[in-house]
């Protein structure tokens, strides 16, 4: 995109979020979300501040994340301890599961506006996220949530580029989604197929993949890589078989499909 484009859509973000007098910003240390939290900071100063709710579901490597792009743009940030396993609707994983996460999701983040004398919250929705199935985005719409990258039209094909002008070290940091995202919808949520999908990444990204997903079936770990690094993941096959099925898979396959965001819901077609 040109670069004029790029500078015109954050000026346009900024006229939108400097019109709020105090907001808390959904940060998950994704791209998006940091885009936000750096616009919220840049105009509001010490009227901004980003919460992280931290559950069962989050990886702990974006938790991290999160720690140091908040430290990095300057912002306040709070972790909120939660557990999603809690939730009976929630571990039964409907295909509306996301509905129930977000409402709760809201709701804390709601609660430390109040306590915090903070008058909106903001999450880091993009254009992009209505063209795909989010029923999370339907609890944002019943709350009137801030979307201040919906407002200013901005879409994935942009944000990079935003995050990389507004000098945020994670612009190239590939999409993430929660854990849960990796069990089929019916198959219940539990803390063991959650740590081992966790663990399951973790290995395959310091292999050096940029971008995985450990679909968890059953007993069955469905691997996606990009197409361009299938061929890589054939020269540590055997060493990914072993690891895997130690951490508790007893299948190993790949999807020669390779890496899609919300593959999962390819069933719903259905």
């Amino acid at each position: 995109m040109h670069k004029k484009n790029i500078k015109d859509k954050i000026k346009k973000l900024r006229e939108i979020i400097g019109k709020e007098r105090s907001v808390v910003v959904a940060f998950s240390g994704g791209v998006d979300s940091s885009v936000v939290a750096k616009i919220s900071y840049e105009e509001l100063r010490d009227r901004a501040v980003a919460v992280t709710i931290n559950s069962e579901i989050f990886p702990k490597r974006d938790l991290e994340i999160s720690k140091k792009i908040a430290k990095e743009i300057g912002i306040e940030h709070i972790i909120l301890e939660h557990s999603d396993l809690n939730d009976e609707k929630f571990v039964e994983n409907p295909v509306d599961r996301c509905y129930f996460c977000k409402r709760k999701e809201i709701e804390m983040i709601n609660d430390i506006a109040k306590k915090e004398g903070i008058d909106s919250i903001a999450f880091g929705v993009t254009i992009s996220d209505f063209g795909e199935y989010r029923p999370g985005t339907i609890a944002l719409n019943e709350d009137k949530s801030s979307l201040p990258l919906v407002e200013a039209g901005i879409g994935k094909e942009s944000i990079a580029e935003i995050a990389k002008e507004l000098g945020l070290s994670n612009f190239a940091l590939p999409s993430t989604t929660c854990l849960a995202s990796r069990i089929p919808y019916g198959e219940r949520i539990t803390y063991d197929k959650l740590k081992r999908i966790e663990k399951a990444e973790i290995f395959l990204l310091e292999l050096g993949f940029s971008q995985v997903r450990v679909r968890n079936h059953m007993d069955l770990a469905r691997i996606e890589v990009e197409e361009e690094e299938m061929g890589k993941l054939f020269l540590w096959k055997d060493k990914i078989v072993s690891e895997l099925k130690r951490i508790g898979f007893v299948y190993v396959s790949l999807d020669l499909s390779g890496y899609r965001s919300g593959s999962m819901n390819e069933t719903l077609k259905k």
